[in-house]
């Protein structure tokens, strides 16, 4: 009995830790690749379990495409010098990010200039 007991709890334990896994997983990303990105701030969402930014960026035709930028946890990016209140709409910055696989207009977050030069990173 204690055996099945400890069987039961072990594949609990493995069902839980699916949708975890899969939540924090990068795969989508071009882990190889980055690129950088010049435009202005539409949003910065400081939210758990991720931040987010979302920048309009000019394009070859003369419009703007936006990018939506997948960041780390706002606790992850405090103790790299952010705060909620560093960068917002209307802010030019550059950004550099690992694309979306897909081509989409999205990235996982590497480091953000802001106008005054300052850089930073997600770690």
């Amino acid at each position: 009995m204690k055996h099945v007991l400890v069987a039961g709890v072990g594949v609990m334990l493995l069902i839980a830790a699916g949708p975890a896994a899969a939540h924090h997983s990068f795969a989508m990303f071009d882990a190889s690749k980055t690129q950088s990105l010049e435009g202005t701030i539409a949003e910065f969402a400081w939210t758990n379990p991720h931040a987010s930014i979302q920048i309009d960026v000019p394009n070859t035709a003369g419009g703007m495409d936006r990018w939506g930028v997948e960041m780390g946890s706002p606790n992850a990016l405090v103790r790299h010098g952010w705060k909620s209140s560093i960068i917002k709409p209307g802010d030019k910055v550059t950004i550099v990010v690992r694309p979306l696989k897909s081509g989409e207009h999205g990235g996982a977050f590497v480091s953000l200039t802001l106008a005054d030069g300052r850089v930073l990173t997600a770690g």
